[in-house]
């Protein structure tokens, strides 16, 4: 019996924090099969732009908690 999406993620809720992560890179990396082929136009263009700023020192790079602590700051700010 197969469950429904409704179901899948429900389950997944239920799931500590660490293995929702790793349910959704195990997901992500399943959907990533197959390689460049796969990413739509512009993609490998974008990846590249991307790796350059992180190289350059350019792209602003948070830990975790950091970033964390950003989008809560943000969500409160809106209530």
């Amino acid at each position: 019996m197969s469950l429904t999406l409704a179901e899948y993620v429900n389950a997944g809720l239920e799931l500590s924090p660490d293995d929702r992560a790793e349910a959704a890179r195990l997901l992500q990396a399943a959907e990533n099969e197959g390689g460049a082929d796969r990413l739509g136009p512009g993609w490998l263009e974008e990846i590249d732009t991307r790796v350059g700023e992180i190289m350059s020192g350019k792209a602003l790079l948070l830990n975790a908690d950091e970033a964390h602590a950003q989008l809560v700051a943000e969500l409160m700010s809106k209530r």
